[in-house]
């Protein structure tokens, strides 16, 4: 062995046994600190931009906010009206909120927060046309220049959160995060450690939990360590072989949820070869579904045989044929669009090689290894396909100027508790960072229309199976797989609850186990 390779070795195991040393002494002790990790970094303290790790450690909330269900239920605000024509939400605020600073919360300054939103092109807010935001004492209401029948829901997203006037510097960014919620910040360490601890302005009942500490580690391996080792009690983002690891020891048990999440291949229709209807779906027959899913996700159930999975439920259709596994067809689709196999086994049209660069990235851990199943099914027709792992960033920078040939993505279909919101962004005309690219259908347009501006529930449905034959159909995503959330949770800890639409880890509801 090298000397500095056997010298890092050395070290990395003695802070391994100092780790598990405190560790054990952790256990033996009144627990008060909840150690959370996962694979999370916080590069920026603007709701828009990583505002969600704030909400998830409930320290902000936004006016409205969704239980475990998707149902809409009262935030920082406790009802909400919409007028005759739905241009107009009224929003009245609870009695007595109050900013962990001691501000008070009122109208005025929800309106603020709101109004930034509105400004920021990451949040769903921007989508809706914001005219502006009226505040009377302890009601807030926002304006809008079309009707907007899923405004309650997009303030759900974690953007919308609502920050004390102390929380913004001279030159209006985001300094400090002064939220509302039950727990305070204590410190942040950018970009990987946020510490929180009871606010003592919360207006509810008192957390059993007294403090938090939440660590970003970015190596899927090194979280599972965590978790067995007891030097976390609760530890999200874990592969199939942490999983494992996990089942197989004491002390720490593993919970799960099938999320509002698919891994899908996101396809450029104007790529001379993916702007034909049978190639894209010679792509989806090549790909052995329930053979990936196990071998990389280890649940063969998770393969996916439409865009949006079982667990939303108005989305999930029964009718609709599913994706299936047909190298023959996929072969006959390709043959039919006019590309034949070369010498080297490469399908070839005008003598043009079909050879695809897939990006994808390494942020949540099963991406790269699905990426590598895909290109070695895709091989099996006649597809090369080239995968590049890289940062998330690159796929939204390829949409942009048009690079971008193949994709594999795992989008969230529920970042907002009405689906609606996120599928109409999906499959925007104009398409999307994480939605379809240079593709549009005049029947899902007029579908998506009819449900963001109100129809009868008749109407509503049909429009709904609309929107998911013809993503079936058109496949300009092609679905790959489902996802499971998992989170390893220690035994110290009762009362974990996972949220599969991740609006907050729900932490206020846990406890101790005695």
């Amino acid at each position: 062995m090298h000397r500095r390779t056997a010298v890092a070795a050395l070290a990395a195991s003695l802070a391994l046994t100092t780790g598990a040393c405190a560790a054990t002494d952790q256990r033996t002790a009144a627990p008060t600190t909840l150690r959370v990790a996962g694979p999370f970094e916080v590069h920026s303290l603007e709701p828009a931009a990583d505002g969600e790790l704030f909400t998830r450690l409930e320290v902000t909330e936004t006016l409205v906010t969704s239980d475990v269900r998707g149902q809409l239920s009262p935030g920082l605000a406790r009802d909400w009206r919409p007028s005759s024509d739905r241009t107009q939400w009224t929003f009245d605020l609870v009695e007595g909120a109050t900013f962990h600073d001691g501000t008070p919360v009122t109208g005025e300054v929800v309106a603020v927060s709101l109004e930034r939103a509105a400004q920021e092109p990451a949040s769903p807010l921007a989508d809706l046309d914001v005219e502006g935001v009226d505040s009377a004492g302890q009601a807030v209401t926002v304006r809008l220049a079309a009707p907007a029948l899923t405004l309650p829901a997009v303030l759900t997203h974690y953007s919308t959160a609502v920050l004390a006037p102390g929380s913004y510097g001279t030159d209006g960014r985001v300094r400090s995060v002064i939220g509302t919620g039950p727990y305070a910040i204590d410190e942040i360490a950018l970009p990987s450690r946020v510490s929180t601890t009871r606010a003592k302005q919360w207006r509810g009942k008192a957390p059993a939990v007294e403090s938090v500490q939440f660590q970003a580690v970015g190596r899927a391996e090194t979280r599972a360590l965590m978790a067995v080792s007891g030097q976390a009690d609760v530890v999200f983002g874990l592969e199939p072989a942490g999983r494992s690891r996990v089942d197989a020891a004491d002390s720490v048990r593993m919970e799960s949820s099938l999320q509002p999440r698919t891994l899908m291949l996101k396809l450029n229709a104007d790529h001379p070869a993916l702007a034909d209807v049978r190639v894209r779906r010679a792509l989806s027959l090549a790909l052995d579904r329930p053979a990936m899913a196990q071998a990389v996700l280890r649940e063969q159930d998770l393969a996916a045989t439409q865009l949006l999975p079982p667990s939303l439920e108005a989305w999930h259709s029964t009718e609709v044929a599913p994706l299936r596994h047909d190298v023959q067809e996929a072969r006959a689709q390709l043959a039919a669009a006019g590309w034949a196999p070369g010498a080297d086994g490469v399908v070839r049209k005008d003598g043009t090689k079909l050879e695809l660069t897939l990006l994808t990235y390494p942020d949540r851990p099963e991406l790269p290894a699905l990426a590598t199943a895909i290109q070695a099914e895709l091989a099996k027709v006649g597809v090369a396909v080239r995968v590049d792992v890289t940062n998330s960033s690159e796929i939204p920078a390829g949409q942009k100027d048009g690079s971008l040939e193949m994709a594999l993505v795992a989008k969230h279909f529920a970042l907002v508790s009405d689906p609606l919101v996120d599928i109409a962004a999906v499959f925007a005309p104009g398409g999307s960072d994480w939605g379809v690219m240079n593709w549009q259908d005049d029947d899902m347009d007029q579908a998506v229309k009819a449900l963001l501006t109100g129809t009868s529930e008749q109407r509503g449905a049909q429009a709904r199976e609309t929107i998911v034959e013809t993503a079936q159909a058109e496949l300009p995503l092609v679905p790959v797989a489902w996802y499971r959330m998992n989170a390893a949770v220690s035994d110290r800890v009762d009362g974990f609850v996972m949220d599969p639409l991740e609006t907050t880890w729900r932490i206020s509801g846990t406890s101790w186990a005695r």
